[in-house]
């Protein structure tokens, strides 16, 4: 029973599948995606049909992302259609539609239920907590706002008060490599970019990469916090 996590995905389906096949998530394990599967990669659609499909062979913990918000509020007509467009929506439309147009119906209904009631606001166990940009350290979780869950950097993070480490994404670390503080690591390695799809079992302190160019590494937190000093 292993509880394993996955960065920001944002429409790396290929570099997911990878990484699943790498991970290897059972009927026994928990997988946490720790929450932006849409936009700025080339297939959203993709990506959330596989989490969908995922959730009948593991227990899968989908967390919410700010771009998950985004899309949702885009359709919505919360934000303007447009302006989501150029901060990644482009390239989930395209995915959808075939053309950056607001075809809402060209996104299966599954897809916006699993986004909009089946992704959570954060996940905790006995040692860990999960969110998509992090928590404000003082603060038990319950009461957690939108602006830390989803919205904060890591440069405001701080380890909990609880003395669980919190594990994150959202900010992108374009180095490739997992960001590291006392109690807290952020593991959006900048998938759509030149970077990788970061998973880990948390039990362990080794992290596997992969990236849309079907290669994989593994480096342990030691490796990551002597190739960042040295870079």
């Amino acid at each position: 029973m292993r509880t394993l996590v996955i960065g920001d995905i944002h429409g790396c389906s290929a570099a997911l599948d990878v990484l699943l096949k790498e991970l290897a998530p059972g009927a026994d394990d928990t997988l946490v995606t720790l929450g932006d599967y849409v936009d700025r990669g080339p297939d959203s659609k993709g990506v959330i049909q596989r989490l969908i499909e995922l959730e009948s062979k593991t227990k899968l913990v989908p967390i919410m992302g700010n771009h998950e918000i985004l899309m949702l509020d885009a359709k919505k007509r919360e934000i303007d259609f447009e302006a989501w467009l150029a901060i990644g929506g482009r390239a989930t439309m395209e995915s959808y539609a075939g053309a950056p147009v607001p075809e809402w119906t060209a996104v299966p209904k599954a897809h916006w239920d699993f986004m909009g009631t089946r992704c959570q606001r954060y996940f905790e166990t006995e040692t860990h907590i999960f969110a998509h940009a992090g928590v404000n350290a003082m603060i038990p979780l319950a009461d957690q706002g939108d602006d830390w869950l989803f919205w904060r950097r890591f440069d405001d993070a701080h380890a909990h008060f609880s003395g669980k480490t919190v594990i994150c994404g959202h900010t992108a670390q374009k180095n490739g490599l997992p960001a590291i503080k006392p109690g807290c690591l952020c593991i959006d390695t900048w998938a759509y970019g030149d970077g990788w799809l970061t998973g880990m079992d948390v039990s362990t302190d080794v992290f596997i990469q992969a990236n849309q160019h079907g290669h994989v590494r593994r480096l342990t937190i030691d490796e990551v916090i002597a190739q960042a000093a040295a870079a």
